[in-house]
């Protein structure tokens, strides 16, 4: 069963309270999204050390639920 969009935003607010996060469904499935994420808690961690901060707030939902998630995440500009 896909997932809404409303709840990938849920799950990454609950995990990056700071998080501003903009979601958009690619194919209008509700399989394959991309996010933007913006979260102070990003501030000198690798792309990859981010993107697994956010793989982890989607609690396992990955590759069952939710299909694909193409990322864009940074710390907010100084």
């Amino acid at each position: 069963m896909p997932m809404d969009a409303g709840d990938i935003e849920r799950l990454i607010r609950e995990a990056l309270p700071d998080a501003n996060v903009e979601i958009q469904d690619l194919r209008g499935d509700g399989d394959h999204y991309a996010a933007i994420v913006v979260s102070e808690a990003f501030r000198g961690k690798s792309r990859v050390q981010q993107h697994q901060m956010v793989y982890q707030a989607l609690q396992g939902r990955m590759g069952g639920e939710l299909h694909a998630l193409a990322l864009q995440t940074s710390a907010p500009d100084a």
